[in-house]
């Protein structure tokens, strides 16, 4: 038996395909689909939690200063005048520092991102009307503030799935797959 399902597909389709079901799962909490891509997907969005949760609390949190441009009430930066070594003005961007409390990962959980990050794409939210890029979603960071905690007690056996019966054209057998 394989290690995994072919899925009728190349590799890299396979892969491709697989790394967008799981984001969207993971984005949504709800997915969809046939049943043999489901427990595919289930398999690895369970690995991805399991990675998260163990994680979940290994952080740390610091004082950071950090420097950003002075803006004027129109939002356009503030700029001074500064005089160089050989008596020329030039414009500076006038700086203001403050100090930030930021939490930073440790090296365990720093990893443990990287390999939820090679899983999974990072979603972009577009406005139909100015065709812009609104908001980046990150999967990992949804993965560590939301679904991680609400399983930090559950050992395994985060998803749920219901069958739907057989889709009209291929006969193909549908379920919703769901966090629990």
């Amino acid at each position: 038996m394989p290690r995994n399902r072919k899925l009728g597909c190349r590799t890299d389709h396979r892969n491709a395909m697989l790394k967008n079901l799981v984001t969207s799962f993971l984005h949504n909490g709800k997915l969809e689909t046939t049943e043999t891509r489901a427990k595919e997907v289930r398999s690895m969005a369970e690995k991805l939690i399991t990675i998260a949760k163990n994680e979940v609390d290994n952080f740390e949190t610091k004082n950071v200063k950090r420097t950003y441009a002075e803006k004027d009430s129109k939002g356009h930066k503030i700029l001074k005048t500064k005089k160089s070594k050989n008596d020329k003005d030039y414009k500076v961007v006038n700086r203001k520092e403050e100090e930030v409390l930021v939490q930073v990962d440790t090296p365990s959980r720093l990893h443990a991102r990287k390999l939820i990050i090679n899983k999974v794409f990072r979603l972009k939210t577009v406005d139909p009307k100015r065709k812009k890029v609104v908001t980046n979603i990150n999967i990992a960071n949804k993965l560590f503030d939301e679904i991680a905690p609400k399983y930090k007690e559950r050992n395994g056996g985060y998803t749920r799935m219901y069958k739907l019966g057989q889709r009209k054209g291929d006969a193909a057998e549908m379920v919703i797959l769901e966090l629990v």
